[in-house]
């Protein structure tokens, strides 16, 4: 009697020949984004050479590491450019988008785009960051597009398009501090007296003597300033215009210059850290510039009459508009070429102010309030010019900025800075991530998690909170004892789950998974120190199905525990006595 060839369960793996002698092997790995099995094929010459294939492709399968079907197709710079314009749009904010934009259309899709994806090696980004900086390129800008590779490349790999991000692996383009460059008194007073002559003259007053960021003057409303408590609320910064056409594209110019143009992004954004938003005393002489100014503005405001759009804007246009950062900027060019002050950048207005701060003294946490600093660290990059300039400064301190007669004390004569800070106080930097706090001695060790965890989980909340230590011995979960000097271990853990229904068959519904993620040591499961760990459970409710999970970090020990769990899963499935499951569980 002929015995009938057995049938191979659904999703397991074949090896079989064509009429032309050729081997094939097909493998199910998961399934499509439209539900149906997503079922890989390869093929050899041999039967031995194909099953060699097919067992490659089982191991990746079962350790998680297999590619996304479609993957092979992307390109580098087919999926930056669909990142930049289909996903980093929904988290990143307008002016980190356009970094990003930046680095994707000038850098890295000219320079790497013609890449597979998947083969993509660290190397080849080393050697790209290298080529930059021999063409011209800053550090500082290789090094953005790096950031910008980085985040793109860890999107991929969340969404199963790569399996390791290779940016993660290769070296960063070596990025020096930038050199501290404050103006001196002199160049000071020569720029504050030019300004005087310009249109919007006090504008230049608040990033020489208050430091403010170029978006943070541009951004301030007459509702944030109190002339009568003689303090500025800083809370907002103006961002870069966008615009569209307004002619229907038929004007043949770019959209900023179309006659007709449309605004297509919001004015202003409120600062991201709880740092930049602050409260900064006035000095009196400043109080006195603003009053004129206020009374100049409702002069223009007069004179433009029906044109005038009343925004609320310190700092405005002719018709009540506000100021574009761009032409703001070239009035900054302007204003040292008539001051006869070497050039220099925008920035170097606020590194003058923290300076002259440091130089008379104020307190190093009063410093940072007033300029929006994040971080100490900040503070210590100006010790190399403070340091030597002390001595000197002290004789000179007397009409600092406006070059008063007579010699005042420095608190009378400079800054007389009126804040909501108070006195230093010992502090923990906690790093909220999802459900996890976690305390670091310093800022930048919790920015460090915040940057990683918002890269591996997009969907999820990040953010540094400041604690006194006090408050967080006391009222914390962790408590002081637990606040970390380094940051936590980031570890590669594969996972793997399948579901059986009761009788020991394997649920349609929920196929199969491996898959591989980012998990950090301050995660409560064991798994994130262990080879692997698996177990089984029967689900509660009336499908009485039973799950194996499994989880480690060794790939290997993962796809062989995996065995042993689906092994359990269909004994417990069939027998549910033997395991102590009931009907009521």
């Amino acid at each position: 009697m002929t015995s009938k060839k057995s049938r191979q369960p659904n999703g397991a793996s074949s090896v079989y020949q064509d009429k032309n002698g050729r081997w094939h092997g097909r493998v199910t790995v998961g399934v499509k984004d439209d539900g149906k099995p997503d079922r890989r094929h390869v093929t050899a010459k041999t039967r031995p050479e194909v099953i060699k294939k097919v067992r490659e492709l089982e191991k990746l399968r079962d350790a998680g590491t297999i590619r996304k079907a479609g993957s092979q197709a992307w390109t580098v710079g087919a999926w930056l450019t669909h990142w930049i314009t289909q996903i980093a749009p929904l988290t990143a904010t307008e002016n980190t988008l356009d970094g990003y934009e930046v680095a994707v259309r000038v850098h890295l899709v000219p320079g790497l785009g013609a890449h597979k994806l998947v083969k993509l090696e660290a190397e080849h980004l080393e050697r790209f960051y290298a080529k930059m900086q021999r063409n011209g390129s800053r550090p500082a800008t290789a090094h953005q597009a790096h950031r910008t590779l980085r985040v793109a490349l860890a999107e991929a790999v969340r969404r199963g398009h790569l399996v390791v991000n290779q940016a993660v692996i290769a070296k960063a383009p070596r990025l020096d501090e930038e050199e501290v460059e404050p103006y001196t008194v002199e160049e000071v007073q020569r720029l504050l007296a030019a300004a005087s002559k310009r249109r919007n003259a006090t504008r230049w007053v608040f990033a020489l003597a208050l430091g403010l960021r170029q978006g943070e003057v541009l951004g301030l409303q007459w509702s944030d300033v109190d002339l009568a408590s003689g303090v500025v609320r800083v809370k907002r910064g103006r961002l870069r215009p966008r615009y569209a056409h307004g002619c229907g594209d038929t004007c043949g110019r770019k959209p900023g210059y179309c006659p007709r143009r449309e605004q297509i992004r919001r004015e202003t954004k409120d600062t991201k850290s709880r740092a930049g938003k602050r409260t900064i005393g006035l000095p009196d002489q400043l109080v006195q510039l603003l009053v004129a100014h206020r009374v100049e503005q409702d002069r223009e405001r007069g004179l433009a009459g029906d044109e005038w759009t009343d925004k609320d804007y310190v700092f405005a246009s002719p018709t009540g508009e506000p100021l574009i950062p761009n032409t703001d900027y070239h009035h900054w060019k302007e204003l040292l070429a008539e001051a006869e002050v070497r050039d220099g950048r925008l920035h170097d207005a606020r590194h003058t102010a923290s300076t002259v701060l440091l130089l008379l003294g104020v307190p190093e946490r009063i410093v940072m309030a007033i300029m929006g600093w994040s971080s100490s660290s900040m503070a210590k990059r100006y010790q190399h010019v403070t340091d030597p300039l002390l001595a000197e400064t002290a004789q000179k301190v007397d009409g600092l900025l406006w070059g008063a007669a007579e010699a005042q004390p420095a608190s009378a004569q400079i800054l007389p800075l009126r804040l909501d800070v108070e006195a230093a106080v010992p502090l923990v930097f906690v790093a909220r991530v999802g459900q996890h706090q976690i305390p670091f001695v310093s800022r930048e060790l919790a920015l460090a998690v915040v940057d990683q965890w918002g890269a591996d989980h997009a969907e999820a909340t990040a953010a540094v909170e400041e604690w006194e230590a006090e408050k967080w011995e006391l009222e914390s979960p962790l408590g002081k004892a637990e606040v970390r000097e380094s940051v936590p271990t980031r570890r590669l853990v594969h996972r793997a789950s399948a579901v059986f229904l009761p009788g020991g068959s394997e649920s349609a519904a929920e196929l199969p998974e491996q898959w591989a993620e980012y998990a950090w040591e301050f995660e409560t499961d064991a798994y994130t120190a262990r080879t692997a760990a698996w177990r089984t459970l029967r689900r509660s409710g009336p499908g009485q199905e039973v799950a194996a999970h499994v989880r480690g970090i060794d790939a290997d020990a993962v796809a062989e525990a995996f065995a042993q769990a689906r092994v359990q899963a269909v004994d417990r499935a069939r027998n549910p006595g033997k395991y102590g499951d009931t009907d009521e569980w």
